[in-house]
């Protein structure tokens, strides 16, 4: 059996506090938190530093965008630095005039900005308008190598995807991890709202049993108006650490939550002696996955 690789892991589940230094100033309490009780790597959630702004279309939202590196990833990693732990962050990436991302930054222990993973996957539905602000990344799916592991960082839509998480695996990601804003219409049916919520859990079961790898998600909560003047968006929160089974390590509610356990990476190893799903693909067998549909 494996030796145990332990990492304690914390997930900052919070709600818009209003404007950037507002919520960095919270995440700063929070990471110190996480730190003094024993956390080595603190994942924040999606746009943390203000709220989802792509419930509408505005060219005024694209000042909420900066450059990486700049203010936040300075600030953060000034924050990594002072407590030693990673941070997995999440921003509005200002690359050039009229050339923006939806970026997740990984802040080494020592400060550094060790790597950014730019969203494959954009999104474009009512109240979520992303394709409006964001240009799909184009670093494709590489790990990005910490002194925790090697994360396989991906962005809330890329959750749906069973190819991202499958090309993190194969590159050799020992975690996924996903930075989330995702809710729903606070006016659907409750059995609606379930089955929305059961079906986001269940596509990260998938990804860690898939993959044989630890799953973090985590997500926003609180409910934030439209500007368009609909309902707006009733984040759900549920940030959760699955182990490489698919099995719950720790699960937040819908309130504001710092939620802290303990990974044991070493279990990916023993899981996937047993459950050899890597060693039996077919892949001389799916060169149609490259199609976008088989007529």
């Amino acid at each position: 059996m494996p030796d145990s690789r332990k990492l304690r892991v914390a997930l900052v589940q919070e709600r818009n506090r209003g404007e950037a230094e507002a919520n960095l100033a919270l995440i700063e309490t929070r990471v110190a938190e996480a730190a003094a009780a024993g956390a080595r790597l603190v994942l924040l959630q999606e746009l943390h530093n203000g709220p989802y702004f792509c419930q509408h279309e505005s060219v005024d939202e694209f000042d909420r965008a900066e450059t990486i590196p700049g203010p936040s990833t300075d600030r953060l990693g000034a924050l990594s630095k002072r407590h030693g732990v990673v941070i997995v962050a999440s921003l509005f990436e200002r690359r050039a005039p009229g050339l923006y991302h939806n970026t997740a930054v990984v802040l080494e222990a020592d400060g550094r900005l060790v790597g950014r993973y730019r969203k494959m996957h954009i999104p474009d539905d009512p109240g979520f308008y992303e394709k409006f602000y964001f240009t799909p990344g184009d670093l494709g799916f590489t790990p990005i190598d910490t002194s925790v592991g090697r994360l396989g960082v991906l962005v809330c839509w890329d959750q749906w995807y069973p190819e991202a998480a499958r090309l993190m695996a194969l590159a050799g990601a020992e975690l996924l991890l996903y930075p989330t804003a995702i809710g729903w219409d606070p006016d659907d049916e409750p059995a609606e709202k379930t089955r929305q919520r059961d079906a986001w859990i269940l596509s990260h079961r998938g990804h860690a049993v898939a993959n044989g790898l630890p799953v973090l998600s985590c997500n926003r909560v609180g409910l934030e108006a439209s500007p368009l003047g609909a309902s707006g968006i009733a984040f759900w929160g549920h940030s959760h650490v699955l182990g490489p089974q698919g099995e719950f390590l720790a699960q937040a509610g819908t309130e504001p939550a710092l939620l802290m356990c303990e990974v044991d990476l070493s279990r990916s190893e023993a899981v996937r002696r047993i459950w050899p799903f890597l060693r039996d693909r077919r892949i001389d067998a799916y060169a149609d996955l490259l199609r976008r549909y088989r007529d």
